[in-house]
Protein backbone atom coordinates (compact mmCIF):
# COMPACT_ATOMS: atom_id res chain seq x y z
CA UNK A 1 0.00 0.00 0.00
CA UNK A 2 1.41 3.38 -1.08
CA UNK A 3 0.39 5.53 1.88
CA UNK A 4 1.91 8.67 0.35
CA UNK A 5 -0.26 8.27 -2.74
CA UNK A 6 -3.38 7.62 -0.64
CA UNK A 7 -2.67 10.72 1.44
CA UNK A 8 -2.14 12.77 -1.72
CA UNK A 9 -5.46 11.60 -3.18
CA UNK A 10 -7.22 12.47 0.08
CA UNK A 11 -5.57 15.89 -0.02
CA UNK A 12 -6.86 16.50 -3.54
CA UNK A 13 -10.36 15.22 -2.76
CA UNK A 14 -10.81 17.24 0.44
CA UNK A 15 -9.18 20.26 -1.20
CA UNK A 16 -11.74 20.17 -4.00
CA UNK A 17 -14.57 19.94 -1.46
CA UNK A 18 -13.09 22.82 0.56
CA UNK A 19 -12.76 25.01 -2.53
CA UNK A 20 -16.26 24.08 -3.70
CA UNK A 21 -17.72 25.02 -0.32
CA UNK A 22 -15.63 28.16 0.08
CA UNK A 23 -16.13 29.70 -3.35
CA UNK A 24 -19.43 28.29 -4.59
CA UNK A 25 -21.69 26.33 -2.24
CA UNK A 26 -21.79 28.96 0.51
CA UNK A 27 -23.02 31.59 -1.94
CA UNK A 28 -25.84 29.35 -3.13
CA UNK A 29 -27.17 28.40 0.29
CA UNK A 30 -29.77 30.39 2.13
CA UNK A 31 -28.51 32.37 5.11
CA UNK A 32 -28.10 30.05 8.11
CA UNK A 33 -28.70 26.90 6.08
CA UNK A 34 -26.32 24.03 6.93
CA UNK A 35 -23.99 22.69 4.28
CA UNK A 36 -24.43 19.09 3.10
CA UNK A 37 -22.69 16.60 5.36
CA UNK A 38 -20.33 15.42 2.62
CA UNK A 39 -19.20 18.98 1.96
CA UNK A 40 -18.89 19.84 5.64
CA UNK A 41 -16.82 16.78 6.52
CA UNK A 42 -14.64 16.98 3.44
CA UNK A 43 -13.90 20.67 3.88
CA UNK A 44 -13.23 20.33 7.62
CA UNK A 45 -10.68 17.53 7.08
CA UNK A 46 -8.76 19.48 4.44
CA UNK A 47 -6.62 21.64 6.82
CA UNK A 48 -5.70 18.58 8.91
CA UNK A 49 -4.66 16.59 5.85
CA UNK A 50 -2.63 19.56 4.54
CA UNK A 51 -0.63 19.64 7.79
CA UNK A 52 -0.11 15.86 7.92
CA UNK A 53 0.82 15.69 4.25
CA UNK A 54 3.29 18.56 4.57
CA UNK A 55 4.97 17.19 7.69
CA UNK A 56 5.20 13.64 6.35
CA UNK A 57 6.38 14.67 2.89
CA UNK A 58 8.96 17.31 3.72
CA UNK A 59 9.87 17.24 7.42
CA UNK A 60 9.65 13.89 9.21
CA UNK A 61 8.05 10.51 8.53
CA UNK A 62 7.37 7.63 10.95
CA UNK A 63 8.40 4.05 10.23
CA UNK A 64 8.24 0.75 12.09
CA UNK A 65 11.21 -1.65 12.06
CA UNK A 66 9.94 -4.99 10.67
CA UNK A 67 13.08 -7.15 10.84
CA UNK A 68 16.24 -7.78 12.85
CA UNK A 69 18.75 -6.74 10.18
CA UNK A 70 19.75 -3.60 12.13
CA UNK A 71 20.17 -5.24 15.56
CA UNK A 72 21.62 -4.07 17.94
CA UNK A 73 21.00 -0.48 16.78
CA UNK A 74 17.33 -1.01 15.97
CA UNK A 75 15.08 -3.80 17.20
CA UNK A 76 11.98 -5.36 15.70
CA UNK A 77 9.04 -3.22 16.81
CA UNK A 78 10.94 0.06 17.17
CA UNK A 79 8.95 3.02 15.86
CA UNK A 80 11.39 5.50 14.36
CA UNK A 81 11.37 8.97 12.85
CA UNK A 82 13.07 9.75 9.54
CA UNK A 83 14.35 13.19 8.59
CA UNK A 84 12.93 13.86 5.11
CA UNK A 85 14.88 17.01 4.21
CA UNK A 86 18.46 16.37 5.31
CA UNK A 87 19.33 14.72 1.97
CA UNK A 88 17.37 17.24 -0.09
CA UNK A 89 13.78 18.23 -0.78
CA UNK A 90 11.89 15.67 -2.84
CA UNK A 91 8.46 15.82 -4.45
CA UNK A 92 5.91 13.59 -2.68
CA UNK A 93 4.77 10.33 -4.28
CA UNK A 94 7.30 10.41 -7.17
CA UNK A 95 10.25 11.06 -4.79
CA UNK A 96 12.06 13.31 -7.30
CA UNK A 97 14.70 15.55 -5.72
CA UNK A 98 14.18 19.25 -6.50
CA UNK A 99 16.54 20.88 -3.98
CA UNK A 100 19.97 19.55 -2.94
CA UNK A 101 20.95 19.99 0.71
CA UNK A 102 23.29 17.25 1.99
CA UNK A 103 24.55 13.92 0.71
CA UNK A 104 24.47 10.73 2.78
CA UNK A 105 27.62 10.13 4.82
CA UNK A 106 29.30 6.92 5.91
CA UNK A 107 27.67 5.68 9.08
CA UNK A 108 24.25 7.25 8.45
CA UNK A 109 21.21 5.04 9.05
CA UNK A 110 19.21 5.55 5.87
CA UNK A 111 15.70 4.65 4.75
CA UNK A 112 15.30 4.04 1.02
CA UNK A 113 13.11 2.34 -1.52
CA UNK A 114 14.28 -1.22 -2.08
CA UNK A 115 15.93 -1.22 -5.54
CA UNK A 116 14.47 -4.61 -6.50
CA UNK A 117 10.94 -3.50 -5.50
CA UNK A 118 10.55 0.28 -4.99
CA UNK A 119 7.15 -0.21 -3.35
CA UNK A 120 9.00 -1.47 -0.25
CA UNK A 121 11.00 0.68 2.18
CA UNK A 122 14.28 -0.67 3.58
CA UNK A 123 16.58 0.64 6.30
CA UNK A 124 20.35 0.02 6.43
CA UNK A 125 23.58 1.81 7.31
CA UNK A 126 25.53 3.69 4.64
CA UNK A 127 28.94 2.06 4.22
CA UNK A 128 30.15 3.08 0.76
CA UNK A 129 29.80 6.45 -1.01
CA UNK A 130 29.92 7.02 -4.78
CA UNK A 131 33.36 6.03 -6.07
CA UNK A 132 34.37 4.08 -2.94
CA UNK A 133 35.97 0.66 -3.12
CA UNK A 134 34.26 -1.44 -0.44
CA UNK A 135 35.77 -4.77 0.61
CA UNK A 136 34.02 -7.12 3.01
CA UNK A 137 36.42 -10.04 3.23
CA UNK A 138 36.34 -12.63 6.02
CA UNK A 139 33.86 -10.36 7.81
CA UNK A 140 36.26 -7.45 7.98
CA UNK A 141 35.41 -4.18 6.31
CA UNK A 142 37.85 -2.07 4.28
CA UNK A 143 37.05 1.15 2.44
CA UNK A 144 39.40 2.49 -0.21
CA UNK A 145 42.12 0.15 1.03
CA UNK A 146 41.90 1.17 4.69
CA UNK A 147 40.57 -1.15 7.38
CA UNK A 148 37.55 0.20 9.23
CA UNK A 149 38.26 0.43 12.96
CA UNK A 150 36.50 -2.46 14.68
CA UNK A 151 36.93 -3.37 18.36
CA UNK A 152 35.46 -6.19 20.41
CA UNK A 153 32.61 -5.13 22.68
CA UNK A 154 31.56 -8.27 24.54
CA UNK A 155 28.40 -10.15 23.68
CA UNK A 156 24.87 -9.12 22.79
CA UNK A 157 21.94 -11.01 24.34
CA UNK A 158 19.01 -11.43 21.97
CA UNK A 159 16.07 -10.97 24.38
CA UNK A 160 13.58 -12.81 22.19
CA UNK A 161 15.77 -15.86 21.56
CA UNK A 162 17.94 -15.93 24.67
CA UNK A 163 21.27 -16.46 22.95
CA UNK A 164 24.42 -14.36 22.63
CA UNK A 165 26.13 -12.93 19.57
CA UNK A 166 29.66 -11.52 19.44
CA UNK A 167 29.43 -7.73 19.40
CA UNK A 168 31.88 -5.17 18.00
CA UNK A 169 32.18 -1.39 17.91
CA UNK A 170 32.71 -0.15 14.38
CA UNK A 171 33.63 3.40 13.35
CA UNK A 172 32.42 4.70 10.00
CA UNK A 173 33.42 8.31 9.46
CA UNK A 174 32.65 10.09 12.73
CA UNK A 175 29.97 7.61 13.79
CA UNK A 176 30.59 4.75 16.19
CA UNK A 177 28.01 1.98 16.30
CA UNK A 178 27.73 -1.64 17.32
CA UNK A 179 27.57 -4.56 14.90
CA UNK A 180 26.97 -8.28 15.38
CA UNK A 181 29.10 -11.00 13.77
CA UNK A 182 28.28 -14.69 14.08
CA UNK A 183 31.48 -16.76 14.23
CA UNK A 184 29.89 -19.86 12.75
CA UNK A 185 28.27 -18.06 9.79
CA UNK A 186 30.09 -18.40 6.44
CA UNK A 187 32.11 -15.50 5.02
CA UNK A 188 30.79 -15.86 1.45
CA UNK A 189 27.64 -14.06 0.32
CA UNK A 190 24.79 -16.49 -0.42
CA UNK A 191 21.93 -16.06 -2.92
CA UNK A 192 23.31 -13.05 -4.78
CA UNK A 193 20.78 -11.43 -7.12
CA UNK A 194 21.38 -10.20 -10.66
CA UNK A 195 21.28 -6.44 -10.09
CA UNK A 196 22.28 -3.30 -12.06
CA UNK A 197 26.04 -2.60 -12.06
CA UNK A 198 26.67 -6.19 -10.98
CA UNK A 199 29.98 -6.04 -12.86
CA UNK A 200 31.25 -3.57 -10.22
CA UNK A 201 31.45 -6.41 -7.67
CA UNK A 202 33.65 -9.47 -7.35
CA UNK A 203 32.47 -12.39 -5.20
CA UNK A 204 34.74 -15.03 -3.69
CA UNK A 205 34.47 -17.66 -0.99
CA UNK A 206 35.82 -15.04 1.44
CA UNK A 207 33.34 -12.26 0.71
CA UNK A 208 32.79 -9.44 -1.78
CA UNK A 209 34.62 -6.42 -3.21
CA UNK A 210 32.63 -3.62 -4.89
CA UNK A 211 33.30 -0.25 -6.47
CA UNK A 212 30.30 2.00 -5.83
CA UNK A 213 28.96 3.65 -9.03
CA UNK A 214 28.42 7.39 -9.17
CA UNK A 215 25.01 8.37 -7.85
CA UNK A 216 24.74 5.19 -5.77
CA UNK A 217 25.46 3.96 -2.23
CA UNK A 218 26.57 0.68 -0.66
CA UNK A 219 24.58 -0.16 2.47
CA UNK A 220 24.74 -2.92 5.08
CA UNK A 221 22.78 -4.01 8.12
CA UNK A 222 24.40 -3.87 11.56
CA UNK A 223 23.38 -7.49 12.12
CA UNK A 224 25.90 -8.46 9.47
CA UNK A 225 25.15 -12.17 9.14
CA UNK A 226 21.36 -11.69 9.21
CA UNK A 227 20.97 -8.87 6.73
CA UNK A 228 20.04 -8.88 3.06
CA UNK A 229 21.76 -5.72 1.82
CA UNK A 230 24.01 -4.34 -0.92
CA UNK A 231 26.11 -7.50 -0.76
CA UNK A 232 23.07 -9.42 -2.04
CA UNK A 233 20.93 -7.04 -4.15
CA UNK A 234 23.30 -4.25 -5.10
CA UNK A 235 23.58 -0.50 -4.80
CA UNK A 236 21.02 2.09 -3.70
CA UNK A 237 20.51 4.81 -6.35
CA UNK A 238 20.15 8.37 -5.12
CA UNK A 239 16.60 8.60 -6.48
CA UNK A 240 15.52 5.82 -4.09
CA UNK A 241 16.55 7.66 -0.92
CA UNK A 242 13.76 8.52 1.53
CA UNK A 243 15.68 10.08 4.43
CA UNK A 244 17.94 9.64 7.46
CA UNK A 245 16.63 7.76 10.50
CA UNK A 246 17.52 9.46 13.78
CA UNK A 247 15.03 8.87 16.61
CA UNK A 248 13.14 6.00 18.28
CA UNK A 249 9.84 7.43 19.44
CA UNK A 250 8.15 4.28 20.72
CA UNK A 251 8.52 0.57 21.39
CA UNK A 252 5.67 -1.37 22.98
CA UNK A 253 8.04 -3.86 24.60
CA UNK A 254 10.67 -1.47 25.97
CA UNK A 255 9.91 2.18 26.69
CA UNK A 256 13.56 2.75 27.64
CA UNK A 257 14.49 2.57 23.96
CA UNK A 258 12.97 5.96 23.22
CA UNK A 259 15.64 8.43 22.13
CA UNK A 260 18.20 9.32 19.48
CA UNK A 261 20.48 6.73 17.90
CA UNK A 262 23.42 6.57 15.49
Amino acid sequence: MNFALILFLLLVATGVLWAFDRFHARKQRAAGAPSPWWVEYGASFFPVIVIVFGLRSFIVEPFKIPSGSMIPTLLVGDFILVNKFTYGIRLPVINKKVIDINDPERGDVMVFRYPADPSMDYIKRVVGLPGDKVEYINKRLRINGEAVQTDEAGSYLHPDRLYYSPQYVEKLGSIEHNVLLEREAPAFVPQVLNYPNRDNCTYTSSGVTCTVPQGHYFVMGDNRDASSDSRVWGFVPDENIVGRAFFIWFNFNDMKRIGRFH
